[in-house]
């Protein structure tokens, strides 16, 4: 089956990191990045994560590469409505060996279609001081095994879109360091500096603002431009 993308021209490289029976765990976490690393990789879209991490060190020295091999790495926020500033969402940006937080990180929440309220998704993880942006994450068409479409809705819906969009930019100017990629991606969202909103998964009412750092969504046109 096909579908339209972001980046329609970009290559892809998937990778497994989950047993035959459907588990994943830290090391087949680190090994699916250095494999994706190694195989030429310059953006990783990891639409995966939980609430615990027992060998969080053998994952940060696998992301710890990717950084130092200048590739940007995208991660899903999480669909539980928390706030990771102040619970445990894994991995993350910041190293357990000495706090240290990488600089190739995108930590991306799920934004719905209509600005208002509801622009937040229900179900989205959020934080001030740990969610970098949202990107679109609501009823997103997707392929489905024997041919087949559906829509889904999630971060992991979210942050390949995310990524989609650093893909785009990449494949116009390829000779973007990993910072300035992520710069760019960040610095072209498009943000909503007062607008009230939903707080995930209640009728709280906040500003936007106030879910990421950056209080913003993903453009992928003034990225471009």
């Amino acid at each position: 089956s096909l579908i339209s993308q972001v980046a329609p021209d970009a290559d892809f490289l998937s990778v497994r990191i989950a047993d035959d029976n459907g588990i994943s765990n830290s090391f087949l976490i680190a090994q699916g990045i250095l494999a994706a690393v190694d195989g030429g990789a310059k953006i990783i879209n990891m639409s995966f994560g939980k609430g615990f991490s027992p060998y969080k060190k053998v994952v940060d020295e696998a992301m710890k590469y990717a950084e130092e091999k200048g590739v940007l790495l995208v991660h899903a926020a999480g669909n539980s409505n928390q706030n990771n500033d102040t619970e445990a969402n894994f991995p993350n940006r910041k190293m357990a060996k000495d706090g240290i937080q990488l600089v190739n990180w995108l930590e991306i929440g799920a934004s719905a279609f209509e600005k208002g309220a509801a622009l937040p998704a229900t179900f989205s993880n959020f934080g001030k001081y740990s969610v970098d942006i949202f990107a679109p994450g609501v009823d997103i068409l997707s392929t489905t095994p024997d041919n087949k479409y559906d829509t889904y809705s999630g971060t992991s819906m979210a942050s390949p879109a995310a990524a989609g969009v650093a893909a785009l930019v990449l494949s116009y100017k390829e000779d973007l360091s990993i910072a300035e990629l992520r710069a760019l991606i960040v610095d072209t969202s498009r943000r909503y500096p007062k607008l009230y909103v939903n707080k995930p998964g209640t009728s709280e009412s906040v500003l936007f603002s106030d879910l990421s750092i950056n209080g913003s969504i993903t453009d992928a046109q003034k990225a471009l431009e």
